[in-house]
């Protein structure tokens, strides 16, 4: 018997994909373009093996507030159980953190390493943890921003677009970034 279950579904930002256990949701897939490129990247990062199956109606609750969040409205998932399965406890602790952002909050690498008693240098394990996050949006690490507000990255398809896009959804608008380099007054 497969150790995970999965579905892939359509949202108004394009196909994701979910997948669970026992124990809880287990992995998150954020949108892509296609359902075939969803299940190819859900599929790739499970550890273990899984069979698509339609959800449980518990899983199918986190659907519908995934559905609700693509399509721009204020939704919690704090409460949604998770199976996060091996991480380290610093890693732990930081998806504890930023699991506590509401909607339309945004915090930096380094306060959540603050908070969390650790110095500045910190800062780039939370970014580490951030993009390992295995449960994008239900852990919100969209809403964890590099130092003075700048959007960071993103290892979601579309990378900092994708996460500008999500924090857009939610009425943050970052400021464009300057260039790097001013162009000549010819």
């Amino acid at each position: 018997m497969a150790e995970h279950s999965y579905s892939i579904f359509e949202t108004a930002g394009g196909f994701c994909g979910i997948a669970w256990n026992a124990n809880g949701i287990t992995r998150f897939q954020l949108p892509t373009q296609s359902a075939d490129a969803t299940e190819k990247l859900l599929l790739k990062r499970l550890a273990h093996e899984a069979v698509a199956v339609m959800p449980s109606a518990e899983i199918e609750k986190v659907i519908a507030d995934i559905r609700r969040y693509f399509a721009g409205e204020n939704v919690d998932f704090s409460g949604v159980k998770l199976d996060l399965g091996a991480q380290e406890d610093f890693f732990r602790q930081i998806y504890t953190a930023a699991r506590k952002l509401a909607w339309g909050e945004t915090t930096t690498y380094g306060t959540i390493a603050k908070s969390l008693g650790a110095g500045p240098e910190a800062a780039r394990d939370v970014g580490q943890a951030m993009a390992k996050n295995p449960v994008a949006l239900i852990i919100p690490c969209h809403r964890v921003l590099a130092a003075g507000g700048k959007i960071g990255g993103f290892s979601a398809p579309g990378g900092s677009h994708s996460k500008a896009k999500m924090l857009e959804l939610e009425g943050i608008v970052l400021a464009a970034a300057e260039p790097a380099q001013q162009s000549l007054a010819f």
